[in-house]
């Protein structure tokens, strides 16, 4: 299942970048390291060179890395399941921290991941969490959803498939009740730069860091094969921290 999921991604990842992107290059300035907010790193937020985010101490010893998909199921369980743990005995002492890349599988999840990239990086962690933990009620529709909408999702341009999308499964209402207004959401939906780079990236995750499933996970840069779960990954965060 996994697998037959990521060709899927794959075949619309590379229609994306070839037909609408080219090749792109990443680039990024250097700044200067934050530090903690009352000695608890939980406010501490970096947009990297990539277009990731990280929570926590950026030297901190342990750096776990988690690939989501905001379609996938097992990525709103994770969320809901390690969120409170992760805050409180892994980021707060600025031992850990948690950086979150996007894997994008499909237009609805570039439609989701251009908006949690919305506003400045000190909002992505909860915009990240608004999706992903009402993922059971905007992904009802996409079910439901008729020929004439999901044609209005998968042709034309960009910005508009975004648009109908965001439409279709009420993400207007979500970014609205985090403070965005439409003209905020419609500015980021067409943000076709980072929807180059965030489906580019997703083909070199696949490539480089052997993703093939969501969410999947890196510590300290090790691949963490067969660990999709808070149950799987828990016990090597703990032993990485001893």
């Amino acid at each position: 299942m996994r697998q037959d999921m990521h060709r899927k991604a794959m075949g619309w990842l590379g229609m994306i970048v070839l037909a609408l992107f080219g090749t792109l290059a990443l680039t990024g300035a250097s700044k200067p390291l934050p530090a903690a907010t009352n000695g608890n790193w939980n406010a501490t937020v970096v947009r990297t060179a990539r277009d990731s985010h990280v929570l926590g101490n950026p030297n901190a010893k342990v750096k776990l890395v988690e690939y989501i998909s905001y379609t996938c199921p097992h990525c709103a369980h994770f969320e809901q399941e390690s969120d409170a743990q992760l805050r409180i005995g892994f980021i707060a002492t600025g031992k850990g921290s948690i950086e979150v890349r996007s894997f994008v599988r499909d237009g609805i999840d570039m439609t989701v991941a251009l908006l949690t990239h919305c506003g400045a990086p000190s909002r992505f962690f909860a915009n990240h969490s608004a999706f992903l933990r009402s993922q059971q009620t905007w992904i009802a529709p996409v079910l439901a959803a008729s020929e004439g909408q999901k044609a209005r999702w998968y042709s034309g341009p960009l910005p508009a498939r975004m648009r109908a999308i965001a439409s279709d499964l009420h993400f207007y209402d979500i970014m609205e009740k985090r403070g965005y207004s439409r003209a905020d959401t419609d500015r980021c939906l067409a943000d076709t730069a980072l929807a180059g780079r965030l489906a580019q990236q997703t083909q070199e995750a696949a490539e480089k860091d052997y993703v093939n499933g969501t969410p999947s996970f890196l510590l300290n840069g090790v691949p963490l094969a067969g660990t999709y779960s808070w149950a799987a990954l828990k016990p090597q965060l703990e032993a990485a921290l001893d």
